[in-house]
């Protein structure tokens, strides 16, 4: 059963800031920066190449930069934004010092011709991709933004109720971390479609009908259930 979440404020529920930390600062985990400070977040933003190399965005956001292994510290929510082949290089105890019962958002998607290689445990053993991430991380992962773009989070943000606000799938295990990334989302002027688990986020990964979809509750709705549990041909190895 896919549940719909509509806003319910002008652009999301006004909620207390929290401590969000972002690994990866490239077009997704640069906008969530942007728009998260300017919702009030307490953000760390981390890269692969080192705190010095994200001056530019931290004066722009008044973000923290931080090394990879300091980003979760204290964080309710961590966003893993990074290539997928880049995941397993991640430092071991990543989310040691996250504040309890934090939730964990992977944006990522497998793309094995273009970017990661081919991957046996998703192409051979059937995981989805953010199964195998979650194996990797050791920590459950709620699936979300892997089908957005980028600049529509700085761009299409909506007020609820409006007939163009866009909605994202979201899905995973832990019912308690689903509801506070659908509420962030939110917050950030999306609405939400309860996607199911992470063993049915097969429906948003690359060229299913709904990943890159702008559309309403009822055309991500739609977009999920017409997804085939078929990998296309193009996103082999």
């Amino acid at each position: 059963m896919v549940l719909a979440c509509r806003g319910t404020s002008p652009h999301g529920s006004e909620g207390s800031s929290m401590k969000i930390g972002i690994i990866g600062a490239g077009n997704i985990g640069g906008n969530l920066t942007r728009r998260l400070t300017a919702l009030g977040h307490d953000v760390s933003v981390a890269n692969s190449r080192g705190p010095h190399t994200l001056t530019a965005l931290a004066e722009e956001t008044g973000a923290t930069p931080v090394p990879v292994s300091e980003a979760a510290r204290g964080a309710e929510i961590v966003v893993v934004t990074v290539p997928l082949k880049a995941v397993p290089d991640l430092p071991s105890g990543l989310f040691d010092g996250a504040a309890d019962g934090f939730a964990v958002i992977d944006t990522g998607n497998y793309y094995p011709r273009q970017r990661d290689g081919r991957i046996a445990a998703i192409e051979d053993d059937g995981l989805t991709e953010s199964r195998w991430t979650e194996q990797h991380l050791g920590h459950r992962v709620i699936k979300a933004f892997n089908g957005t773009y980028a600049d529509d989070l700085l761009d299409k943000p909506r007020p609820a109720g409006d007939p163009e606000r866009i909605a994202l799938p979201v899905a995973g295990d832990d019912e308690a971390a689903k509801k506070a990334v659908r509420d962030l989302i939110d917050e950030l002027g999306f609405d939400t479609v309860d996607a199911g688990g992470i063993d049915d986020s097969w429906r948003q990964q690359p060229d299913t009908p709904v990943y890159g979809l702008r559309g309403g509750i009822e055309a991500v709705t739609r977009a999920l259930a017409e997804a085939s549990p078929e990998r296309p041909e193009a996103f082999r190895g």
